[in-house]
């Protein structure tokens, strides 16, 4: 099996953007770690995170189960022709790590990998938020990024350590094989009515708290809307 590979490694500061005296939403201040730069050279990876990364919303982004966000370098060439623009690309959905030979079909929660001097864990996928449509100013787009399923995915770091760019990912361990990216993505957002597999997904145990927190109340009758994460404030 090829190794997943890291061809870029990316961090980025919070920015301020935005005009108070907007009218367009779209152009009202909001703030996002999400505009990311190249790094070369080793960079410190600690348990929430790159030494040289920030992120804007502490309460839904970051954290120990969002310590690095990776994308896969091969979805760009599908986000050029659905937007119509060759301006989107790598870095553009805010990831950490940009990857070849790993996509959401390859990619397992709880898989562990070295990766440098640290140890990380797949712990979730993504699920994307209204500000890469703030970002390029289509109000549609993080559902177009769920429904695509290009997701991308969070590790965990279970081993601090410096990392960087231009290393395989060695996978150590893969205990849940049936639990894909892609097959997690399946149940949260498509196969809303297959409780046995939301039960089956919840009870994995490397998953991350917030999803299966999610998949409980739903086995409990309560189904959350989406809205308020995939268009924010950009809409009324």
């Amino acid at each position: 099996m090829t190794r997943p590979y890291v061809d870029k490694l990316l961090t980025g500061k919070v920015k301020r953007l935005g005009d108070a005296h907007a009218e367009n939403r779209m152009d009202m201040p909001w703030e996002t770690g999400m505009f990311k730069c190249e790094l070369d050279g080793k960079i410190w990876l600690g348990d929430t995170g790159f030494a040289e990364d920030e992120v804007a919303d502490k309460k839904n982004h970051g954290g120990p189960e969002k310590a690095v966000f990776a994308y896969p370098k091969e979805h760009y060439s599908y986000w050029q022709k659905d937007l119509e623009s060759h301006s989107i690309g790598i870095g553009a959905m805010g990831e950490n790590l940009s990857l070849n030979n790993a996509n959401e079909f390859t990619v397992c929660i709880g898989d562990t990998y070295q990766f440098g001097e640290s140890i990380i864990q797949v712990a979730q996928p993504r699920q994307p938020c209204w500000k890469p449509a703030r970002r390029f100013r289509i109000i549609d787009f993080a559902l177009r990024i769920q429904n695509s399923g290009r997701t991308g995915w969070y590790f965990r770091v279970l081993q601090e350590g410096y990392a960087e760019a231009g290393l395989e990912l060695e996978l150590i361990d893969r205990p849940y094989p049936q639990w894909t990216i892609a097959a997690c993505n399946e149940v949260m957002h498509f196969n809303k009515e297959d409780l046995k597999a939301a039960d089956e997904l919840a009870s994995c145990e490397l998953l991350a708290y917030s999803w299966k927190n999610t998949l409980n109340k739903r086995l409990r009758g309560k189904n959350s809307s989406v809205e308020k994460r995939v268009f924010g404030p950009n809409k009324v």
